[in-house]
């Protein structure tokens, strides 16, 4: 935690984080330090996240957090606030993603307020200092697991062993270029979910097996499969989102569902993704997004 000291103007500083899609995971809360709780499974870093700008100075006599234009709570930011710096701190976040959806929007928010803050502050905290620091906001209020791992890799990752970057591990499975196209159909409490005992033991069961699947044939459509499987099993699935993975299978495409939250994602064949779009339009409105192996970064202010 820092003890800097106020200077006669505000200071500020920007950052992005990218989101994260989970397909499938397997919950690992039992040790008594944070760093070491998470998930393990595997999930996409999209092309697409959360900006966040910071700023601390005599003009900013309290912490306040808004996202998209909205004063909100953000225990997730605010944990990451008071984790680096006992200054108030105005944070904005613009997020690209949908919020509450399974798109990770709360960990690139806490990555994005952790390296825009430490720029601000010029405090000294390293990459892998910040992925923890915001990897311990999400696990202490229960808003993620493994998104931070994540989207501080890149890529298709996978996660397989749990905590931040002093315990855990995680990998990256090769993929070319492909365009995720995204139904948001709702959210889902990740707290809620986590905190219910019944659930956690079919997750965590369904979620060992999708994983040991996927190594012995670790490729983007095998991801896909093992991911679908895992949702059905887990039952996290609404009828809707159960008839557009329907559909997308119908047409040849590969979909499943984002953990947590009521949203499907799907991947196309190569010169069928235009196909793919037509089928999802009849269900609602299609957000398109890439597999990226963009991390967090600081931009100008």
């Amino acid at each position: 935690m820092d003890e800097y000291n106020a200077d006669v103007a505000d200071v500020s500083a920007k950052a992005y984080a990218p989101g994260h899609i989970t397909g499938f995971f397997e919950i690992h809360e039992e040790a008594c330090d944070p760093r070491q709780k998470g998930s393990t499974g595997c999930g996409l870093v999209l092309n697409s996240g959360v900006t966040t700008e910071v700023r601390s100075g005599p003009s900013v006599e309290e912490s306040e957090i808004y996202l998209n234009g909205n004063r909100v709570e953000g225990k997730t930011t605010q944990s990451v606030l008071e984790a680096m710096t006992k200054r108030p701190v105005r944070v904005e976040s613009w997020a690209e993603i949908p919020v509450g959806c399974g798109f990770g929007a709360s960990g690139a928010g806490a990555l994005g307020t952790g390296y825009a803050l430490n720029r601000a502050l010029s405090l000294s905290f390293t990459a892998d200092a910040l992925t923890e620091c915001a990897h311990i906001a999400e696990v202490l209020n229960r808003s993620g697991l493994g998104d931070v791992a994540a989207q501080s890799a890149g890529g298709l990752v996978l996660r397989l062993r749990p905590g931040s970057p002093a315990f855990g591990k995680i990998d990256r499975i090769p993929v070319p270029e492909a365009r995720v196209f995204c139904l948001a159909l709702g959210e889902i409490s990740t707290g809620s979910v986590l905190e219910d005992s019944a659930a956690a033991r079919t997750i965590n069961r369904a979620g060992r097996n999708a994983m040991s699947k996927l190594l012995k044939k670790p490729t983007l459509e095998n991801f896909m499969l093992q991911a679908k499987k895992f949702a059905f099993e887990t039952g996290f699935l609404s009828e809707k989102a159960e008839d557009v993975i329907e559909a997308v299978d119908a047409a040849g495409g590969l979909a499943s569902q984002a953990m947590l939250g009521d949203t499907v994602f799907a991947l196309a064949s190569p010169g069928e993704e235009f196909g793919l779009s037509k089928v999802l339009q009849e269900f609602g409105d299609v957000l398109e997004y890439g597999i990226s192996t963009c991390v967090p970064k600081l931009l100008d202010v």
